[in-house]
């Protein structure tokens, strides 16, 4: 994936970053909350060696030499056994040496006589007393028994708390700010990690960058998502002035560009799936066609659950399955829709054989007789995958139009419908993605055209409206 396709997966995915972002946030703040506060107090030694009494400079500076090397012994001496063990029974601690070795650090910076000796407790007077009864029982213990002279004379080795400990006025940690600041990074990063992991692991098709990963055959229209789709299905004739409105017009405008080497005007109209939106693209783009003045064939292909004439509202019990067998005249069972030259052919009764009727010279020459009286004859066929209805209309029309629905259709179920139709010499004349979001990153950009329409504008006339005697007398004289 290119950059901008991570930019796009983090862009849609930013209620989970966010989200994950403010668990992480939380997470610190509890952690700040939960934590017992521990407050620390150091004290600082000195460390000197004398070679006696009337020392010269040289040996002052061969005592200060030797202080250096015995300091970096004397660190690991503060934790012994022999240091704390005192320390525990002058102060009545209720642990052991070990215990109370895990609170005491000991360092020296670098060529000093220094000894830092620090103390981690979650009281801060019992941490200063125990810094000071260590440095304290250090001292003794190298005066009196490391460094004891072979007589009965003083030790040459001197030990001076120069820093006493002091009790600490705030605690050390837990440290709040920075545990919210990990909080807030780690929930970043892993809010990002998952955004990414989930839309790279996602096959569906959500928007027209993921038909360009699939095929090369050009985008007609996208047509945003309506959850009143089921009750206002004609949302051209429905609400005219509508950007949902504008986006049939839109693909109707598109369609115009394709198949120009061909006569053809008859198209198919399919999807990979069924719940694509198919049926309800073919009926507003027929719709959206007899608008400009063009005359318009609809027919229902989908001889095995056709639902074209509920769509439209009409009267689906006898179609085209009767003209097919010869049972019923093509003018008688054509039916008008609408004020402008539009007419519906639904699917009729369901046969036992769909393909063979579909395929059927019959079927032939009902295309080249509509195609010869209507501008657009436009077929509703099943889907791709689950039968071979759609492709085998290809094949007899000029061409295929894929329908392809975001959040649902997968790459790999478009890649097969685009396949099957290669196989067969179909022709794909375009993909329409439906359900699209109307925000965010897949959203299609035909635009919001429902501000530029006039309030005052005269709806589309519906269903009910026959047209007039001199359309009826067109039809029928074709």
């Amino acid at each position: 994936m290119e950059l901008r396709d991570y930019i796009r997966i983090l862009r849609k995915g930013w209620i989970l970053i966010v989200a994950v972002t403010l668990a992480g946030i939380a997470a610190g703040a509890l952690a700040s909350i939960l934590a017992t506060p521990k407050y620390v107090s150091s004290t600082q030694l000195f460390v000197s060696v004398q070679s006696s009494d009337s020392s010269s400079a040289s040996d002052l500076v061969q005592g200060g030499n030797a202080a250096q090397q015995k300091v970096r012994s004397y660190v690991d001496v503060v934790t012994s056994t022999s240091v704390l063990t005192p320390v525990i029974e002058q102060l009545g601690l209720d642990m052991s040496s070990q215990e109370l070795a895990n609170q005491v650090t000991a360092s020296s910076p670098l060529n000093t006589v220094l000894i830092n000796i620090t103390v981690e407790d979650p009281s801060p007077e019992l941490a200063a007393g125990i810094a000071n009864a260590v440095g304290e029982s250090f001292a003794t213990v190298v005066s009196d028994d490391l460094e004891s002279p072979a007589g009965d004379g003083p030790s040459l080795v001197k030990i001076a708390t120069i820093e006493p400990a002091i009790p600490a006025t705030a605690p050390s940690s837990p440290r709040t700010s920075l545990n919210l600041a990990i909080g807030f990074l780690v929930g970043l990063v892993l809010g990002a990690g998952v955004a990414v992991l989930r839309g790279t692991l996602d096959t569906r098709i959500h928007g027209t960058h993921d038909i360009e990963m699939v095929t090369e055959a050009p985008i007609l229209g996208g047509i945003s998502f309506d959850p009143g789709a089921r009750k206002r299905p004609l949302i051209v004739n429905a609400d005219p002035r509508s950007p949902r409105a504008e986006s049939f017009r839109s693909l109707r405008t598109n369609l115009q560009f394709v198949n120009l080497e061909s006569t053809s005007r008859c198209l198919v109209m399919t999807s990979s799936l069924p719940g694509e939106g198919k049926t309800t693209t073919t009926s507003n783009l027929a719709v959206a066609l007899a608008e400009t003045g063009a005359s318009v064939a609809v027919i229902d292909g989908d001889l095995r659950l056709p639902r074209l004439a509920d769509t439209m509202g009409l009267e689906g019990a006898v179609g085209l399955t009767d003209v097919l067998i010869g049972r019923a005249d093509l003018q008688d069972v054509l039916q008008p829709w609408g004020r402008g030259s539009l007419y519906v052919l639904p699917a009729g009764r369901i046969p036992p054989n769909p393909s063979e009727l579909l395929g059927s010279k019959a079927m032939v020459s009902l295309i080249e007789s509509l195609t010869s009286s209507f501008d657009y004859v436009l077929i509703d066929a099943p889907p791709l995958l689950p039968v071979t209805d759609a492709a085998i209309l290809s094949k007899l029309t000029g061409g295929a139009i894929v329908v392809a629905a975001a959040g649902r259709t997968k790459r790999n179920e478009l890649q097969s419908a685009m396949r099957t139709l290669d196989h067969i010499g179909g022709r794909v004349l375009g993909v329409v993605v439906t359900m699209l979001p109307t925000k965010g990153p897949d959203a299609y950009g035909y635009g919001n055209y429902g501000a530029y329409y006039g309030m005052d504008q005269d709806k589309v006339d519906g269903p009910n409206e026959m047209p007039s005697d001199n359309a009826k007398t067109q039809v029928r004289s074709r």
